[in-house]
């Protein structure tokens, strides 16, 4: 997980610092926003101290409403530790009593000129992106007819070579060797490239190759979500393999269960060829194209009339 700052949102929404620039490197370790009305009504049983707090147009009208004693007491339980700052949105000016509290506890007190649905939205994007589960998996990650395929597999199996024939093909390569995978949402897996590999491939016995220069800029993106993992193995003797797509296999990463298949290598057999046709039926099974199931079903009607 990636160590978020305040000074972080500050840079990159440009926020007004009313207070605590040198309180800047407190942590951020959650994504959710919280609004605290009912903390400004005196209710603070649960009041989320780990989240970025935003004061809007109704928590701010409310809070001038009080009377002076009550402003300094709410202010006071606003702001207390491990809270990361409070920003106050619309470009409104800080009370005096915020500011004086924020000085007490040493919390930074921020602005935003931004409407706060909005403002709150996207820093919960920006956030989610940044905090989201996260991890380095060896294995070549390739754009294949816009799907994300994720080939996995014992080193020196030919992923990489396999990737080569697709970006020559004409698809384009996310990330070779190492892919940095990420969790956004429930149920969506992103890959990347780390950034010292980025745009490179190794072949063996030719070594690093840069995939921009040999092929240009159409042949690489920077990022794609997994939408199906392949494993590449030896062809064993013996070894029952999947010939009808009946018996479906998934890989999990960080608990999302992403649909996998697992092609046997042979000398004569074409992987990018096999790799193109899974990702077209991948689309086709999307698009509610069930080619195995339609092959069952009019199997088990002949037989039945039989």
């Amino acid at each position: 997980m990636v160590n978020v700052t305040v000074r972080d949102i500050v840079q990159k929404f440009n926020l007004t610092i009313f207070h605590g620039e040198q309180y800047l490197s407190r942590t951020i370790k959650v994504a959710d926003i919280s609004r605290p009305g009912l903390e400004m009504a005196g209710y603070f049983d649960y009041y989320p101290t780990e989240r970025v707090q935003v004061l809007g147009k109704t928590e701010l009208s409310f809070y001038k409403a009080l009377d002076k004693k009550t402003q300094s007491e709410r202010a006071e339980k606003l702001f207390i530790d491990p809270l990361p700052c409070i920003i106050l949105t619309r470009s409104f000016e800080p009370p005096e009593a915020l500011l004086e509290a924020a000085r007490k506890g040493n919390i930074p007190l921020l602005g935003a000129s931004r409407e706060t649905t909005a403002f709150i939205g996207s820093v919960t994007d920006y956030l989610d992106n940044l905090l989201a589960p996260r991890k380095t998996m060896h294995g070549v990650l390739v754009d294949i007819y816009g799907v994300g395929v994720l080939i996995i597999g014992q080193s020196g199996i030919g992923k990489s070579e396999t990737a080569l024939e697709l970006i020559k093909r004409g698809h384009r390569l996310v990330s070779d060797d190492a892919v940095e995978v990420r969790k956004v949402g429930e149920n969506s897996i992103i890959g990347g490239a780390p950034d010292i590999l980025k745009h490179l491939l190794e072949i063996r016995g030719v070594g690093l190759v840069d995939i921009v220069k040999l092929f240009g800029m159409g042949s690489v993106r920077g990022h794609k979500e997994v939408d199906v993992v392949i494993k590449l193995e030896a062809w064993q003797q013996g070894k029952s393999y999947e010939r009808l797509g009946l018996d479906k296999r998934y890989y999990d990463i960080f608990g999302v269960e992403i649909p996998m298949l697992e092609i046997p290598v042979a000398p004569g057999r074409n992987l990018a060829i096999i790799m193109e046709v899974a990702a077209m039926n991948h689309r086709s099974l999307k698009m509610g194209i069930n080619t195995p199931e339609e092959f069952n079903t009019r199997l088990l009607t002949q037989m039945s009339e039989k």
